[in-house]
Order: C-alpha cells, then sequence, then structure tokens
C-alpha cells in the first residue's frame, strides 16, 4: 500500500501499489465541479480508495459524504485512509458503505442507501466500454472496465434514483459514452452541462466532465474546454490550479 497526498496535501488516499486503480486527475477534475459552500449529503459512487469523495469533503467544509465502494480490498483502503490523522479534519463527516450500487433497491436501502437520500452524487465510473481489452488485474479491470454494454446506462438509472430532486450529479466519462450518457439522462437529469477535457492543446478530447440537475428542464450546454498541457506539453495555470485544489468548475 501507499499513502498519498493530494491538492497539496489538504486530503490523503490509502492505495494499492500495484494491480488496482489510482486515482488521479479524472477523480480531481469531478471534484473540482463541486462548490466550496455545497452543503447536505453527497454520494460518491464506487468510491474506489475515496478520492472523489474525500476531496468533495476537504472543498466543501459543510458537505457530508458517503462512500459507497463494492470491493472489500478498496473499500479497505478507504476505511485506511479515513483513519489517517491527516484526514483528522474530514473523519467526523465522511462515511464508507460496502454495497453493490446495481443491486436491486432493496439491497442498497438494507446498507442504507435509500432513493431520494442525496443532494449531490458524484462519480467516476468505468472507462472503457465492454470489450475493450481488459487489464488481467482483477481489481484493476473493475475500475477500468464496464462489465456489458448496459452498464453506464444502469449506472446513470441508480445515480438518478438515489439523487434527491434538484441534486447535482457530476461524472466524468470517454467522449463516445456521450449517446448512451444523454439517453439514459433523458427524463431524469435536466441542465447538462459538458465540458470538453483536452490532454494538450490542439488534440481531441479525451475526457467529458458532465454535470447536471435532477429534475431540471433546462437545456444541454457546452461549455468552454479544459485543457491540461499547452502545445509544448507544459501545464496549463489550469491544470496548476487543479493540482492544487484551487479550480472551481462551474457546471
Amino acid at each position: 500500500m501507499t499513502q498519498d497526498a493530494f491538492w497539496r496535501g489538504a486530503f490523503h488516499l490509502v492505495q494499492p501499489r500495484k494491480g488496482a486503480y489510482r486515482s488521479g486527475l479524472d477523480a480531481l477534475l469531478v471534484a473540482s465541479g463541486v462548490a466550496s459552500e455545497a452543503s447536505g449529503y453527497a454520494l460518491d459512487m464506487g468510491a474506489g480508495a475515496g478520492a472523489i469523495g474525500f476531496a468533495a469533503a476537504s472543498r466543501a467544509p459543510a458537505l457530508r459524504v458517503v462512500l459507497a465502494e463494492k470491493t472489500a480490498e478498496m473499500a479497505a483502503c478507504a476505511r485506511a485512509g479515513l483513519a489517517l490523522g491527516d484526514n483528522s479534519g474530514l473523519a467526523g463527516r465522511v462515511s464508507i458503505v460496502e454495497a453493490d450500487l446495481l443491486a436491486p433497491r432493496a439491497a442498497r436501502e438494507a446498507a442504507g442507501l435509500a432513493d431520494g437520500s442525496f443532494d449531490h452524487v458524484l462519480s467516476n465510473p468505468p472507462f472503457y466500454p465492454h470489450g475493450h481489452r481488459a487489464s488481467p488485474a482483477p481489481l484493476r479491470r473493475e475500475a477500468l472496465s464496464m462489465p456489458d454494454d448496459a452498464f453506464l446506462a444502469r449506472w446513470l438509472h441508480v445515480a438518478s434514483a438515489l439523487s434527491r430532486h434538484g441534486a447535482c450529479f457530476l461524472c466524468i466519462v470517454a467522449p463516445a459514452c456521450l449517446p448512451v450518457l444523454l439517453s439514459a439522462m433523458d427524463g431524469r437529469f435536466g441542465a447538462v452541462g459538458l465540458l470538453p477535457v483536452h490532454a494538450r492543446a490542439g488534440r481531441p478530447a479525451t475526457r467529458l466532465l458532465v454535470g447536471a440537475r435532477r429534475g431540471s428542464r433546462a437545456p444541454l450546454r457546452v461549455l468552454p474546454s479544459l485543457i491540461l498541457a499547452d502545445a509544448d506539453g507544459g501545464p496549463t495555470a489550469q491544470a496548476e490550479s487543479l493540482a492544487g485544489g484551487t479550480l472551481h468548475l462551474d457546471l
């Protein structure tokens, strides 16, 4: 295991050294869509070691965060992270639930995840589609690869079910997921904001950061792109702000 500092030490994670997905920019991008004045209850769906949830709690002092993770090994990492002295300021506002979010509603409720409970739902779902060459390491494969073609739609339906009316939804996906994402959100989420994320200036977007509101009828918006490196490969001011935890993305 390793202990890793994020956002200049604002929070720390305990993560497997090998064989599992190690959190990075994607989680920080999702958390950067959380306003510093956010309050109520937030859910980190498929939390892994807890990067999104810890980051959201660190930037929004009034927010209470539930980390939901079905894999025992990664839930144990989240618990170990929460127990760190460096995260003592978060411990009273963060809890961990070991549960399969795609299980039937009764099973989710038995785990303490009742429908309509959350003001903010945050997620970094598996990035690669079903059929993509998957990692041989089980934990890494589960974090990165969708188990079937219907996974993302089911994931979004559960996100909707767990959200209160007016709740904020934030996630990050591959651009190729956009048709499925918009179809699954139709009638559930509105005020959809799409922010293309470019690893380098002049190249196609590699990620879409998505924000939406449960039950809103406001139209879709495509927001100005976020570029992480300039044409020469140097970090942009936005990338430096993201690394430092000061970037706020208004989705």
